[in-house]
């Protein structure tokens, strides 16, 4: 997935401010791209000049100034075309680069000490993000409302439970990985 098709996908459901759109991607689709308030503007202007949404800006008295983006037909083929290339996207799916765990294969270099805090850190990281899987489930509930379409908001609860899954085999992982560092202390 890249930022401009997330972006893409959410215009789908409805117009929005570049504000509604920041909010929208970090309490729906952040828990597995993450994306920088500037990077969104960036990729709204770029999406802009390829024609796959426009804008229009509203002038406010008492407010800032605001622009709402809206997707174009191109834009609407743009996804849809991304959306159909599934199969090519499934190899990078199965695909891990985690600086993390290349430094867990090099810990031997460590101390035993620093590469149990390290995977306590980790663990704890992975029960934040299941809490904050909370956030994503009202968001679906909010913005299934915006989108009236019960089917699409099934999909957005599908991604949660990857989410879920995600940091919960992380948690399972981290608490074997701690058992046997810590076994390897007591001798």
């Amino acid at each position: 997935m890249s930022l401009k098709h997330g972006l893409l996908g959410l215009l789908n459901y409805s117009s929005m401010t570049g504000y509604e759109l920041d909010k929208a991607f970090k309490a729906s689709l952040s828990f597995f791209w993450q994306a920088k308030t500037s990077q969104i503007y960036r990729e709204l202007d770029a999406m802009e000049t390829n024609g796959w949404l426009s804008s229009q800006r509203f002038i406010q008295s008492e407010k800032p100034n605001k622009r709402i983006y809206t997707i174009t037909e191109r834009g609407k083929k743009e996804l849809s075309n991304w959306l159909s290339l599934g199969e090519a996207h499934i190899d990078d799916a199965m695909r891990v680069k985690s600086a993390f765990l290349m430094r867990i294969f090099f810990a031997g270099e460590t101390s035993l000490q620093q590469s149990l805090d390290l995977l306590h850190k980790y663990r704890e990281s992975c029960l934040q993000a299941i809490q904050g899987l909370g956030e994503a489930h009202n968001a679906i509930s909010e913005y299934g409302k915006m989108v009236c379409d019960e089917r699409k908001s099934i999909y957005w609860e599908i991604t949660v439970l990857y989410g879920e899954s995600y940091y919960e085999a992380g948690l399972n992982w981290a608490d074997k990985a701690i058992t046997i560092l810590e076994k390897e202390a007591q001798k």
